[in-house]
């Protein structure tokens, strides 16, 4: 009888699983799969890929956003300085000009105050001429006396007026 031997029979088997695996055409499904599962990789890959690049396109558009905002800031506050200093020149010019008036108003007032006593002086001047011109008369002095007197009133009258 024939004799067989395990390494034999392992041969055997194995050649026969080789054949059924053929017959049922199972490298080509594996490699079918298997260029299936590639694409399907290579797929992500591009797509991960165009997502990369918007997201490049996003992230610069962020980024010039940014720096026109930064650069309107920069006008803005370039501006304000601007019109700061335009106010505060505009002001001075102001309180300059405030300070002109009030001086005039004030100069206006001394002057009007020195004719008002100007004329009180003037108007008691000729009150005490007035007075002395009445004593004069009632006394009917002659003419010594009456040049005495005369000479009295002008020195009152100097008097009154010094103070």
């Amino acid at each position: 009888m024939l004799e067989f031997d395990a390494t034999l029979v392992a041969a055997l088997a194995f050649f026969a699983f080789i054949g059924i695996l053929l017959y049922l055409k199972l490298p080509s499904t594996i490699a079918k799969g298997l260029d299936e599962q590639s694409a399907a990789i290579a797929k992500e890959l591009a797509q991960a890929r165009q997502l990369r690049v918007e997201a490049e396109k996003l992230r610069q558009s962020y980024v010039d956003q940014q720096n026109h905002a930064q650069a309107q800031a920069n006008a803005l506050i370039a501006q304000a300085k601007a019109d700061a200093k335009t106010l505060k020149a505009q002001a001075k010019i102001q309180l300059e000009a405030d300070i002109a008036a009030k001086t005039k108003a004030a100069t206006e007032a001394i002057k009007r105050a020195e004719q008002v006593a100007i004329a009180e002086v003037r108007a008691h001047t000729a009150e005490t001429a007035i007075a002395i011109a009445e004593r004069m008369i009632i006394a009917g002095a002659d003419g010594k006396s009456a040049d005495a007197l005369l000479a009295r009133s002008f020195k009152t009258i100097e008097t009154k007026l010094a103070n």
